[in-house]
């Protein structure tokens, strides 16, 4: 296959798989450790009302989320990429990143959160998977 070809179905597979882990994983999470009495998370505007009512645990989740959907999307970016497979995994990463910091814009949080969040979930994730799939025995 044209590597061109092979390095944007990379891109494309990572941001796809990246992003439906995380939503797979904020989806089933009010069902593991439930939301807030009271709070709608069904909505921006509801999540912005109830974020005062959340509690450390409730974090647990979306971080989660945002690591192993990074994670994911990074690896399989790096698995498919034809060459230079940590850029690809760190470019999911990144677009992963500034996902996460427009969340920080859009929803209230602790700030204890935001940062594990901003520098735990995206490029240290990326990292980790362009590793893994980069060079799977030196490891």
């Amino acid at each position: 296959m044209n590597p061109v070809i092979k390095n944007i179905l990379a891109i494309i597979t990572g941001v796809i798989l990246g992003s439906a882990i995380n939503m797979g994983i904020i989806t089933i999470s009010g069902s593991i450790i439930p939301p807030p009495t009271g709070s709608d998370v069904t909505t921006t505007e509801g999540l912005k009302a109830s974020m005062h009512l959340f509690e450390p645990r409730h974090f647990i989740f979306p971080f989660l989320a945002h690591a192993l959907g990074t994670f994911t999307g990074a690896f399989f970016a790096a698995l498919i990429a034809a060459n230079q497979k940590m850029k690809f995994a760190m470019g999911i990463g990144v677009f992963f990143l500034i996902g996460g910091i427009a969340s920080v814009f859009m929803l209230p949080s602790p700030l204890w959160y935001t940062v594990l969040d901003l520098g735990l979930a995206y490029i240290p994730m990326g990292y980790l998977a362009g590793r893994l799939a980069a060079e799977p025995k030196k490891l």
